[in-house]
């Protein structure tokens, strides 16, 4: 079975560094898990304006309004197969500021009906956004955010842009470095810059089966509409 990236780039796949084609190449029937730590060399948000949504972005897990140098952080990629059956994968990054700690959680799915992938931000998969993903020139993954989705209970409607931002994620393998390199970016169209992070990290691979899989990489609460 191919993991939703695999689907989701195709042929493309293939075209990435090897050593990325390894992170984001398992499902959740290989029993497997990456296990990325490192070191932010610099995270930072924009101008004080931009606070409220980092604010909001905290009651979630989604964003957070901190800024620093060499903050060290993990990141857990964990397949598993959510309660509607979904081919699933988490990124749950985590951000140490001394004694904070500070996580952006977001599980990914490849959705059939909107033929891409589409991740759900947060810890209550309240916000489902479409991903693009490309090949760069490094063999790195970019992934960038498109339309946004806000559901609940039986409320679900088209989230404005106004209140929200787009990503552009890059994942890339430093051969001199020998270490995993990526940067992320958020910004809103109106407001700005808002949000991001650069950094390196290396990646060890865990044996994980279902069951080993931990709830605090799950999302608190799992939705079905896509």
């Amino acid at each position: 079975m191919e993991s939703i990236y695999q689907k989701a780039l195709g042929s493309e796949f293939w075209k990435l560094h090897p050593k990325i084609q390894e992170r984001f190449g398992f499902n959740s029937q290989d029993h497997r898990a990456s296990i990325g730590k490192g070191i932010m060399e610099k995270v930072w948000y924009g101008r004080f304006y931009t606070l409220p949504f980092l604010y909001i972005g905290t009651w979630r897990n989604i964003m957070f309004p901190r800024k620093g140098e060499n903050i060290p952080f993990t990141i857990e990629n964990y397949a598993y197969q959510d309660r509607y059956g979904r081919e699933t994968v988490t990124w749950v990054r985590k951000f140490y500021f001394n004694e904070h700690l500070h996580r952006f959680d977001a599980t990914m799915i490849y959705s059939e009906e909107r033929n891409r992938i589409v991740d759900y931000l947060g810890t209550h998969q309240h916000l489902a956004v479409d991903i693009d993903l490309h090949v760069d020139e490094r063999g790195g993954l970019r992934l960038r955010s498109g339309e946004q989705r806000f559901y609940e209970g039986m409320i679900g409607f088209r989230f404005p842009l106004f209140f929200s931002g787009i990503a552009d994620v890059c994942e890339w393998y430093d051969d001199k470095k020998g270490k995993f390199c990526i940067e992320v970016n958020v910004k809103n169209e109106t407001w700005g810059p808002l949000f991001g992070y650069k950094g390196t990290f290396d990646v060890k691979y865990l044996h994980v089966t279902p069951e080993q899989v931990p709830q605090d990489v799950k999302p608190k609460r799992e939705e079905r509409r896509e």
